[in-house]
């Protein structure tokens, strides 16, 4: 970080120095005119970098001759900020070296800025600080963007200690908006892990949600007790989370969700769904008192989203048009006029959908922790492998070096579960241990299991390792058969990826890389087994792989 370009402490004695800020008096007052446009409009980490091109347009008859400004990219996170390299335009009276905009016809710069990625820019933003200096002035001095004038004497105050919280806090305040931050998808994706357990869904964490309902009558936030009694919904989620706390695996977040239908005024309803949060919260904090459960509640307000939902699952005659309406229109007020138009149709709504979205909604988020390598090889080596399921056990498989218990592991799967995976990794595990016979019996009913014409071949339902398998017992068409189709999907990804603008492409980019990947470990096994389609699909990797570098490199 020390490394990094720090706004200087001259931005606070700046804002003190406001005798020579009325080159830009003018200026401010226009300063909503001013256009900023960045690309791409959600930063994206690539490589360690987080890097983005500003693009400023200042309009005809605005500029001051005799005015320099300093733009200051700055990325601000909770906590802190990074600066980039300050920009300078000038006046055509400005006796420096800057790039010079036009009074009468306006004009535009580009700037690139890069940023070493720091983890707190996950949740930031991209801004830039506007400071002026006019002809004869000593200082530059800070302009609030929103208002178009320098900061007050005692905003000056603050920005004097500029390394405290008020302080950057202020700086945001007073920048101009650019972009959010940061896409951390390709520092989140770790290939190598992926390929190692393509053969088998296993992951140590995994979340599990519960939900139950609390219906209220129109405009009331009050709970029906009987009918409390009698919501089997709620019964079943009691049941779920009380069970679970005796589970060290499973850690339980409950809290309750407040919505109102969306009918009649809208700040009502936002206050009667925060209303409906809190007596759904009492209600279940009474039913689990005895348990010790920790239960929030947030209000929402109208349930366009669940309205939506409903509506499409609906069999409304116009529900095309109904879900027109929400496309089109944003306001609350403006969606509930269009759709009560429509008469033909409301009266069903008010029937059948617009009761069910007065509720309180129950949510058990559930975080379930499985079973460590440690503990599923323990259970294989004491031959309790009945303790373990079908992706445990095709997970601790690839964890066994001895082919003997490897093969053993993978027969009990395949006989319990039936499933192709199992076969296909237990024809390997035979070839290794030398019984071909064995091995392709295991591959052949595997292929059974997933004929080509029915399910077809899939990096992740085992095809690679059944090609490999193939071309191992020398069956090298077999083995071609299923590796083209494999590596033909792959390259059918890429294409469909490239075909996507800049933005999107970057968003993307994971599942980019994951199917680059594959196609690379595909053209390497052809490669390996001197298979002729390594000379289709090894220059196709090089081809993919350098557009979107070409691609990418725009956006360094």
């Amino acid at each position: 970080m020390k490394n990094l370009v720090k706004i200087s402490l001259v931005l606070a004695a700046a804002a003190l120095t406001l005798s020579g800020c009325n080159c830009f008096k003018k200026m401010g007052k226009k300063q909503d005119e001013v256009t900023y446009s960045c690309t791409p409009k959600v930063l994206t980490l690539n490589n360690g970098v987080v890097s983005a091109d500003i693009t400023v347009n200042f309009p005809a008859a605005y500029f001051n001759k005799k005015a320099t400004l300093r733009l200051t990219p700055v990325i601000v996170f909770e906590g802190g900020e990074v600066a980039g390299t300050p920009k300078y335009v000038q006046g055509e009276k400005v006796n420096d070296n800057y790039t010079v905009i036009s009074a009468d016809n306006g004009g535009t710069y580009t700037q690139h800025v890069e940023f070493p990625y720091d983890d707190r820019m996950e949740q930031s933003e991209l801004r830039v600080l506007i400071e002026s200096k006019c002809n004869g002035a000593s200082e530059y001095v800070m302009f609030n963007a929103a208002t178009g004038k320098p900061v007050t004497k005692e905003e000056a105050a603050v920005l004097a200690n500029p390394k405290s919280a008020e302080a950057m806090a202020l700086r945001a305040q007073c920048g101009v908006f650019i972009a959010e931050g940061v896409n951390t998808m390709q520092k989140d994706f770790n290939f190598g892990d992926a390929a190692a357990t393509a053969a088998n869904n296993y992951k140590r964490t995994t979340n599990q949600v519960d939900k139950a309902e609390i219906l209220y009558k129109i405009n009331s936030s009050v709970v029906n007790q009987k009918a409390l009694k009698e919501n089997e919904q709620l019964s079943e989620f009691e049941k779920t989370a009380v069970a679970n706390k005796e589970n060290d695996r499973i850690a339980q977040s409950l809290y309750v969700n407040g919505y109102a239908s969306p009918d009649g005024p809208e700040k009502f309803n936002d206050k009667l769904a925060s209303a409906r949060s809190e007596t759904g919260r009492k209600a279940v904090e009474k039913i689990l008192a005895e348990y010790g459960f920790n239960i929030d509640a947030a209000g929402y307000g109208e349930d366009w989203e669940g309205f939506k939902e409903m509506v499409e699952k609906s069999n409304i005659q116009d529900k095309d048009l109904i879900l027109q309406v929400l496309s089109m229109y944003d306001s609350s007020a403006e969606r509930e006029n269009q759709i009560k138009n429509m008469s033909s149709v409301y009266g069903e709504l008010k029937e059948d959908v617009l009761p069910k979205l007065r509720r309180a909604q129950l949510v058990n988020n559930m975080e379930i922790t499985g079973k460590s390598d440690a503990e599923m090889q323990a259970l294989v080596n004491s031959g309790k492998l009945d303790e373990l399921n079908n992706e445990e056990l095709l997970h601790v498989a690839t964890l066994i070096e001895d082919n003997a218990v490897k093969a053993k592991v993978l027969e009990y799967a395949a006989k319990k579960y039936d499933d192709s995976r199992a076969y296909t990794n237990l024809g390997a595990a035979y070839l290794q241990m030398g019984d071909a016979d064995k091995a392709l019996a295991a591959l052949e009913y595997a292929e059974k299991m997933i004929p080509a014409f029915n399910v077809p071949y899939d990096f992740q339902n085992g095809a690679l390792e059944m090609a490999e398998a193939y071309y191992q017992l020398g069956d090298t068409a077999k083995a071609d058969q299923i590796i083209d189709e494999l590596a033909n999907k792959s390259v059918e990804y890429l294409t469909w990826y490239l075909s996507l603008d800049d933005n999107h492409l970057l968003m993307s980019q994971r599942e980019f890389i994951m199917h680059l990947s594959a196609l690379d470990m595909e053209a390497k096994m052809m490669e390996k087994y001197k298979s002729k389609l390594a000379g289709n699909y090894t220059p196709k990797v090089n081809e993919l792989y350098n557009i979107y570098v070409g691609r990418m490199k725009v956006h360094q």
